[in-house]
This record gives structure tokens, sequence and C-alpha cells, in this order.
């Protein structure tokens, strides 16, 4: 059974700020003549690589609630310039909506248990996929989706 990992998306107000800078970053790649991937760097690696990398997504938390998510491709610990260790997060360039869940803050990532992930959107059947993801976070907010 996949490990998914959660994290806070930081500035960003939507899913659909998410994807512009994913898009302008593999724009900025392909300009350079770089490799087309989606690197998110993290300080800390997780130890469970092969669990994540089964299958695993990176879940983002996006003002306040579990957003969205994107499949993990590869985890890279590497050390910076300044010898601090970090890790490149490599993440499958699409993103997938997911239903709504309220999420406190935490610094960095945390594991994310399949059982306990939130589905894609769709995945269960209604009309939350039609939904502009700001009507969704507020019926959200109000308990009734």
């Amino acid at each position: 059974m996949a490990l998914h990992l959660i994290k806070l998306c930081v500035g960003c107000d939507s899913i659909a700020d998410l994807e512009s800078w994913i898009d302008e970053t593999l724009s900025l790649y392909r300009r350079l003549g770089k490799a087309e991937e989606q690197v998110h760097t993290t300080r800390m690696t997780p130890k469970r690589v092969e669990d994540i990398l089964d299958g695993g997504s990176l879940y983002w938390v996006i003002k306040g609630q579990v957003a969205c998510r994107q499949r993990l491709v590869d985890i890279r610990p590497f050390t910076d310039a300044e010898g601090i260790g970090r890790c490149h997060l490599v993440l499958e360039p699409v993103v997938t909506a997911v239903e709504p869940r309220p999420c406190r803050p935490f610094q960095g990532w945390r594991y994310l248990k399949a059982g306990e992930a939130p589905r894609d959107l769709g995945a269960g059947g209604g009309d939350l996929v039609a939904m502009p993801e700001e009507l969704r976070r507020e019926l959200r907010q109000l308990g009734l989706i």
C-alpha cells in the first residue's frame, strides 16, 4: 500500500495558482535547456522512500484545506552549496484535485497513510468536479461537503 506525503503549499491561493507556477517553471527549464521536471526542495529527506515511490503522492494544503495532489516520481537527497543536506521531491507535473479536507498548519511535510488520504474529485461521482474551487472550499468550511 502506497504511503503519501502532505505539505503546505505556501504562497498559493488556489489549485490554479499551483498549476500556473508549475507551467512557468517548466517553461523556464525549457528555455534554459534543462530537464523538464518539477522539483520541490525540502530540508528533510523521507526515510520511507520505497513506500512513497510505490504509488505515493504529495498532497498539497492550500488555504487551510487539503486541495490537490501530485504523484511522486523520485526522491533525491543532496547537499547544497552551504553543505546543508536537502531533498528534491520530483513530482509528476499533473495536479489532481481531491475532496477538500481541513488541515491545520504545520512545518515541513508529514506522512499520510493511503487509507487516510482524501479521494480524488470525481472518484465518488457527483458534481464536485465541475464546481469552482472557491465554492468547494466554502461548502467544506460550512460542513456541507
